[in-house]
């Protein structure tokens, strides 16, 4: 590693990776495609659409994958936005980015199953899906996609950690570190309680994530190419297993080399992501994309039988799947545009408000505690400033580059349809 000098780095002016929107929606679009068209279930009443599909489907079997892809961008995003800013700044942009459109998403199920009797939109199941937090409850997901979020919760309260203590160069290579060996042996004991904790089969998406944020911050670094290798070669002790299993059920032909080749793929493209080689991809259009992602992925897998019983056998089988494709991305646009967008506007500065009372009267507190106590010294010395070789708050020396800041959609997992995207 570069020399280190101290340094905080604050936060600077955001400015959008829009080819970072672009991957997103690339990667909901995949999933979309596994669901509708490469999936062993499917939304066509009664046919398998890996079948209906075929030979299309001897690739869009494989979307599934397009979740993997959205948690590395988590790890590269939510680092990137967690920078230079306090918990609470950190769990209002949490709030504000994922309950809006997952609050719409959950009613629409309800309603879903209300009309037509689809889907898992029970009444009863509906209330506690709204908190998000059901999957930890023992409650069912109403939606298949959901559990990409519970996995998202995970990576959020672990990240958390590192936000309370400030987010540096240093505790992110601590905070990989510590996170990349417990994993891989909350794996080899088989303990119920780490395995849920830390999250192993996926840990290894969000960890490299984050070493390509920190490239892409600081710099290439052997350590950093180290930690994105490493998480590589561990993603694949659980991806291609994963895909001969349920509910994929890949055919072991099909899974192996091609698993293999297009996990590596994702990883190569964050690699450019990092390095700024995907830097020309900056049409100001792809961040309408980006908007899309999200709502897409939370609505498609429960909309789309829905829609197939209107539109088959009234229209073939690839005029449906376009027409319902067209469907859901329109009503993710008004998604993001009647309903996320308000409520960001609503929520954001009385969340705000609610955090900027809570640490008011926490210093009332605090100093009327000290105003009764007469044996402490009102005025204490300030602590001394950082010392030169205090790692602590340091990030590597040399060339910076700009910093960019973006908030992270909710996560666009993969999964069967009906689990995660």
């Amino acid at each position: 590693m570069p020399p280190e000098t101290p340094t905080a780095l604050p936060p600077a002016p955001r400015v959008r990776l829009r080819e970072v929107d672009l991957l997103r929606f690339l990667a909901a679009l995949a999933v979309l495609m596994y669901h509708y068209t490469g999936s062993l279930g499917g939304p066509w009443k009664g046919e398998k659409a890996r079948e209906l599909f075929d030979p299309v489907s001897t690739l869009t079997q494989f979307g599934y994958l397009g979740v993997e892809l959205f948690f590395l961008i988590s790890g590269f995003v939510i680092l990137m936005s967690t920078w230079g800013r306090t918990m609470a700044d950190f769990t209002v942009s949490r709030i504000i980015r994922l309950y809006p459109a997952y609050w719409f998403s959950v009613l629409l199920i309800g309603a879903i199953y209300l009309t037509t009797g689809l889907g898992r939109g029970r009444p009863e199941a509906l209330i506690p899906n709204l908190t998000m937090f059901q999957q930890g409850m023992g409650i069912q997901n109403v939606s298949g996609v959901y559990w990409t979020l519970w996995t998202e919760m995970h990576f959020y309260a672990l990240i958390a950690v590192l936000v309370l203590t400030g987010v540096t160069y240093s505790r992110c290579i601590t905070f990989m570190s510590t996170w990349t060996v417990l994993a891989v042996f909350a794996k080899e004991t088989g303990n119920g309680v780490l395995e849920g904790l830390l999250i192993p089969e996926f840990a290894p998406y969000f960890i490299a994530g984050m070493a390509f944020y920190l490239i892409h911050r600081f710099g290439s670094s052997w350590l950093l190419w180290g930690f994105a290798a490493f998480s590589w070669a561990t993603s694949m002790r659980y991806a291609l297993p994963a895909a001969t299993g349920e509910p994929y059920s890949l055919a072991p032909s099909d899974a192996w080399p091609a698993i293999a080749v297009i996990t590596t793929a994702l990883f190569g493209l964050m690699a450019l992501v990092a390095t700024g080689k995907l830097s020309k991809l900056r049409w100001k259009h792809f961040a309408t994309l980006g908007a899309l992602t999200y709502p897409t992925y939370l609505i498609h897998y429960e909309l789309g039988p829905a829609l197939a019983r209107l539109l088959h056998p009234a229209l073939p089988y690839w005029a449906a799947l376009a027409a319902i494709t067209a469907i859901v991305l329109v009503a993710a646009y008004l998604i993001n545009k009647l309903v996320e967008d308000p409520l960001v506007k609503l929520l954001k500065p009385r969340l705000k408000d609610s955090f900027q009372r809570l640490s008011a009267a926490d210093t009332g507190r605090h100093r009327g505690k000290r105003a009764r106590t007469p044996d402490v010294p009102a005025d204490e010395p300030a602590a001394p400033a950082p010392h030169a070789n205090d790692t602590r708050a340091i990030a590597p020396a040399g060339p910076t580059p700009p910093h960019h800041e973006e908030e992270a959609h909710g996560s666009t997992p993969s999964a069967p349809i009906g689990s995660s995207i």
